[in-house]
């Protein structure tokens, strides 16, 4: 394809700048050359036919002088710095006309291949006006993005050649995982923390913090009371404690081959960014040092511990844009690194694919080794089609056949399993939309249990 035929093209796919033909003047054209034609059958020659041919293209661009030049007509974008996968955002455009003159015309943004957004804009704008556009945007793939340019099409009320306009407008885009879950947990902790019917408690036992005296209800410890209160108050108070703060948490990511799985929304490692943000978010809020890594091949991203919630942007800001990488994920090596890099005792929480890791022979000597100064917990997304298959009834040999194997699949799995947790390394699986409760409520329990 030449230069030029690549031009045409683009301006035919709304791109770039020019003057096209309407589907009015097509019809009108299309309806004059059948006249013409039956003219031509009662003797009318070929040369008057190209004359009026000529002449009926010539007075249709009149029509050009009815509808405004570019230099009159002007578009801006408003659209957010920063959005959050699979949630949808308002972008706004404003159309200027300095003409005095009336205008039709539908409106493209310049958006990336990955964004779904409602386009094209149509309307009508009277001259020396202006208009405010909006359509709703949703971004389901994490990153950078660029937006440089809007593309304009605008004709006259005689409506019959249209004119094009590419408007450059630079707007930067960071699409960053959705925090819907880590908002939740902020705004109301415990709330969030109802997983199964079974309330997330405060420290079981008198050991941890002091946090405040409030009035004594039944199903407290009465070791608790707080006699001097009481004998003021004339009211039976007790005492409250909550886990010590201060504490080291450090979430392990996996980015291999096998995160790249797809779910209903997305696919491991988004879900896995989602719950580790939730967890962080969980942590800093009590007081928490957290520290992030993530890791594939090789150690990918390593966010230092720090505490405070100014840290959660920190690590936002940091892991954002990780992707699935082709290769598979090097657990020895980047528990060799966390030894290294963590030399306080902390929570080691790793989202990864457990049946992958479960024949990782060559992590368990690492594992064993972090055991002794570490707690490990290992968070993983379970399998739906596997438990599908489980609970499928066995109607026919193929049904019967997938059942006994995916049971087999299961088995093979839990004795695994028991063979890691005689270790000490705890692992747990969820549903993909129960991932951040879970991995928030294994946290506080074992912050409550005072085992870090």
């Amino acid at each position: 394809m030449t230069k030029s035929s690549r031009s045409l093209l683009g301006r035919l796919l709304f791109q770039d700048k020019g003057i096209l033909p309407t589907g009015r003047l097509l019809i009108g054209y299309l309806c004059y050359s059948g006249i013409l034609l039956v003219g031509s059958l009662f003797g009318l020659s070929w040369m008057w036919i190209m004359i009026l041919n000529g002449l009926f293209i010539g007075l249709s661009l009149i029509d050009l002088t009815f509808s405004p030049s570019n230099k009159e007509v002007g578009v801006k974008r408003s659209i957010p710095d920063q959005m959050e996968r699979g949630l949808e955002y308002k972008v706004d455009l404003t159309i200027n006309n300095t003409s005095h003159r009336e205008l039709t015309y539908r409106l493209l943004d310049g958006t990336p291949q990955s964004f779904q957004a409602s386009l094209p804009l149509n309307g009508t704008l009277a001259g020396h006006s202006s208009r405010n556009h909006s359509y709703g945007v949703v971004t389901p793939v994490r990153g950078d993005y660029v937006l440089t340019r809007l593309y304009f099409r605008y004709r006259s009320s005689l409506g019959l050649w249209e004119k094009q306009k590419t408007v450059k407008s630079q707007d930067h885009v960071k699409v960053i995982p959705d925090l819907t879950e880590t908002r939740r947990v902020l705004e109301d902790a415990q709330r969030f923390l109802l997983y199964e019917g079974v309330k997330i408690r405060k420290q079981q036992s008198g050991a941890g913090e002091f946090s405040k005296i409030r009035n004594y209800v039944v199903g407290d410890d009465p070791r608790k009371i707080n006699w001097r209160q009481t004998a003021k108050l004339r009211e039976v108070m007790t005492n409250e404690y909550e886990p010590e703060h201060g504490k080291y948490i450090t979430i392990l990511i996996d980015c291999g081959r096998m995160m790249g799985a797809e779910l209903k929304k997305g696919n491991r490692l988004e879900k896995s960014l989602e719950a580790a943000m939730t967890v962080a978010a969980a942590a800093l809020q009590n007081g928490d040092y957290v520290s992030v890594l993530a890791f594939s091949k090789n150690v990918k991203a390593y966010i230092p511990p720090a505490k405070g919630m100014a840290h959660l942007q920190t690590i936002l800001h940091r892991i954002y844009n990780l992707e699935v990488d082709a290769a598979e994920s090097n657990y020895a090596a980047v528990l060799h690194y966390v030894q290294t890099v963590q030399k306080k005792r902390s929570l080691l929480l790793l989202f990864s694919d457990i049946h992958t890791f479960l024949h990782e022979d060559n992590a368990l000597y690492y594992l064993q080794r972090l055991r002794r100064q570490h707690l490990f917990l290992m968070i993983g997304i379970e399998d739906e089609l596997l438990m599908k298959q489980i609970k499928d009834e066995p109607v026919d040999d193929i049904k019967a056949m997938m059942k006994s194997m995916a049971q087999k699949q299961m088995l093979v799995k839990k004795r695994e399993k028991a063979k890691w947790e005689k270790q000490g390394l705890l692992m747990v699986e969820a549903r993909e939309e129960k991932l951040a409760t879970m991995a928030v409520s294994h946290y506080i329990d074992m912050m409550n249990r005072g085992l870090v």
